[in-house]
C-alpha cells in the first residue's frame, strides 16, 4: 500500500526558503528522516464543516507537526470564522474571504485566489502545497498557483467518479489539467488509484495508495450504553443521493415490519432527509426511527456506542472512514460492496452486500440472527482488531516519504508546463489552459512588482522546528526539576 519509487536522473533540488536556518535542504537520501518540510494543506473542506476530508486533513496535520514539520491550512471562510485561527499544537488555519458557490466549494476563476494564496505561501515560506479533494475548486486553484510559483505539489484524491454523466466528464477534464504536472498524487485505496489514473490519464508510478485512518482512542466501545432489549442499527452519513439514502428508505419499512424490536438511529443532514421523514410518517415509525440531524465530530462516538449494527448504504466510496469508526466502537458493520470498501475491513468484521434493498436486507437479517443467538464477537474484541489496522502516525510516515520524494523532483518551468498541458490535455483544452497558465504567470509577475516578496512580512512559525510554541514548551520542560537528579 506504499508508494512505488522511481529513479531520477537530475540532481537533488533545494526547495526555496527565505529562512537561512531552514532544515529543508536535502543532503542525501539517507538523511531523509532529518528533513523538515513547510507544508500548506489546501481544501474547501475543513472544520467547522464536518466530513471525512476535514478529519483527514486535521489528523494528518497533527501527526506531521508531531514529527517536526511546519503545517498550515488554507480554506475559505465559514460564516464569521475568517482570518487566522490557531488549533491544537500550533496548527495555523487561514480562513480566506473567498465566495462559496455550491456545497461549501468556492467559485473559481483561477485568478481571484492568487493574491491571497501567494500571500500565504510567501508569509509561511511554504515548500510543499498539498491539495485535497477533487470536489474542491480551491484545491485545484492552489495547485495551479503553486506550480506557477515554482513550489512542489501533492494532491490527495478522496473520491470516486464515473465516466459517463456530464458532471463527471467535466470534473475529469479539470482533474486531467490539474494533475498533469503535479509532482505526486495520493489515493486512499487501490480502487481509488485505478479510478484516478484512468480519469486523469496519469502515470501509475506517480500515484501512491495511503489509506485513511481513525484515532482508536476517540472511538472506544461502551456496551453499557446499549439497550439490549432491542437491536439498534446506526447510520451516520451525509443524507445525499450518493450515500444511498434512497436504499435506506426502502430498508427501514421492510425490516421494521419483520422485527418489532428493531430501531434505527440516523445521524447526519442533507437534502435526502425529507425522504426519511416521509417514510417515518407513512409507516408511523416515530418511536423506532430517530433522526438526529447534523452531529459534531465529538458527538459521533456517543451515538455509535448505542448501536449493535453499523449500516453503510453508499453507492460510491473511495475508502469510507465511517465503517472503521463504527467497527472501532465495537459495532458489526453491514455495507454495500462498492468502490474501495472491500479493501477497508477484514471479512470477519464486515458483511458486504450488493447496493440493492433486498441484498442489504438479507445481510442485515443474517447479522441480526447472529446477534440473537450470541454468535458474534464482543465489542472489545472487534475494537482490538481494528485499532491496529489504521493509525494516523502510519499515514503521516508514508505521507512524509511522499514529501521527501517530491522535494527531489524539479518543478516544470513555464515552457515545459505549456508543452505538457498542450500534449497531455488535448488540442482544445490544452490550448485553453496553456493560455490561462500564461495569464496566471503574468498576473504573478504583476503582483510581485506591485508588492515584492521581500516586503511581505514573514510569519512567526507556530509549528515546525523553529516554532515559538515548541521553544516555549521546551523551556518549560527544562525548568522542571528532574526527580532522578533531586
Amino acid at each position: 500500500m506504499g508508494n512505488r519509487r522511481r529513479g531520477h536522473t537530475h540532481a537533488p533540488k533545494t526547495p526555496p526558503s527565505l529562512d537561512p536556518h531552514s532544515t529543508n535542504t536535502l543532503r542525501h537520501p539517507d538523511h531523509e528522516q532529518d528533513v523538515k518540510h513547510r507544508i500548506c494543506m489546501v481544501s474547501d473542506f475543513f472544520y467547522p464543516n464536518m466530513g471525512g476530508v476535514e478529519s483527514h486533513i486535521y489528523q494528518l496535520s497533527q501527526c506531521l507537526i508531531e514529527k517536526g514539520h511546519k503545517v498550515v491550512i488554507a480554506t475559505h471562510a465559514y460564516g464569521d470564522r475568517r482570518g487566522i485561527r490557531y488549533l491544537t499544537n500550533g496548527l495555523k488555519v487561514y480562513y480566506l474571504p473567498l465566495q462559496v458557490m455550491y456545497n461549501q466549494s468556492t467559485a473559481t476563476t483561477c485568478f481571484h485566489s492568487l493574491p491571497l494564496l501567494r500571500c500565504v505561501f510567501v508569509r509561511e515560506r511554504i515548500t510543499i502545497v498539498h491539495a485535497h479533494s477533487s470536489f474542491s475548486a480551491m484545491a485545484h486553484d492552489a495547485l495551479f498557483h503553486a506550480k506557477t510559483m515554482g513550489l512542489n505539489t501533492v494532491f490527495t484524491d478522496h473520491s470516486l467518479f464515473g465516466f459517463a454523466d456530464l458532471s463527471s466528464v467535466l470534473t475529469n477534464k479539470l482533474l486531467t489539467v490539474s494533475l498533469c504536472d503535479t509532482n505526486h498524487i495520493v489515493c486512499v485505496s487501490y480502487t481509488s488509484k485505478e479510478n484516478t489514473v484512468l480519469r486523469a490519464a496519469l502515470d501509475p508510478e506517480i500515484v501512491s495508495v495511503i489509506p485513511n485512518a481513525v484515532d482508536p482512542t476517540d472511538f472506544t466501545p461502551d456496551p453499557c450504553r446499549r439497550d439490549n432489549s432491542k437491536i439498534t442499527i446506526v447510520v451516520i452519513s451525509r443524507l445525499v443521493y450518493r450515500k444511498g439514502i434512497d436504499l435506506l428508505s426502502g430498508i427501514i419499512p421492510e425490516l421494521c415490519g419483520k422485527h418489532p424490536d428493531l430501531c434505527f438511529l440516523i445521524g447526519g443532514e442533507g437534502p435526502k432527509r425529507i425522504v426519511l421523514e416521509e417514510v417515518r410518517e407513512k409507516y408511523q415509525l416515530h418511536d423506532r426511527v430517530r433522526l438526529l440531524g447534523a452531529l459534531d465530530h465529538k458527538d459521533v462516538r456517543d451515538v455509535l456506542v448505542q448501536g449493535h449494527i453499523f449500516l453503510n448504504t453508499s453507492l460510491t466510496e473511495a475508502f469510507c472512514m465511517a465503517i472503521v469508526e463504527g467497527a472501532s466502537c465495537g459495532l458489526h458493520v453491514v455495507s454495500t460492496r462498492v468502490g474501495g470498501i472491500p479493501e477497508v475491513l477484514p471479512d470477519e468484521l464486515v458483511t458486504l452486500c450488493e447496493p440493492s434493498v433486498q441484498s442489504l436486507c438479507d445481510g442485515l437479517e443474517a447479522v441480526i440472527a447472529r446477534i440473537r443467538t450470541g454468535n458474534v464477537a464482543s465489542p472489545a474484541t472487534i475494537h482490538r482488531k481494528v485499532r491496529t489496522l489504521y493509525t494516523w502516525r502510519n499515514v503521516a510516515e508514508r505521507t512524509e516519504k511522499v514529501y521527501n520524494r517530491v522535494c527531489r523532483e524539479s518543478v516544470l518551468p513555464l515552457s515545459a508546463r505549456l508543452h505538457r498541458l498542450s500534449s497531455h490535455c488535448g488540442t482544445v483544452a490544452g490550448s485553453i489552459f496553456s493560455f490561462v497558465a500564461v495569464i496566471n504567470f503574468l498576473f504573478l509577475l504583476f503582483l510581485q512588482w506591485l508588492r515584492p516578496d521581500h516586503l511581505i512580512d514573514v510569519a512567526i512559525d507556530a509549528s515546525g522546528p523553529h516554532s515559538r510554541l515548541g521553544q516555549h514548551v521546551s523551556k518549560k520542560k527544562s525548568k522542571t526539576p528532574n526527580p532522578a537528579v533531586s
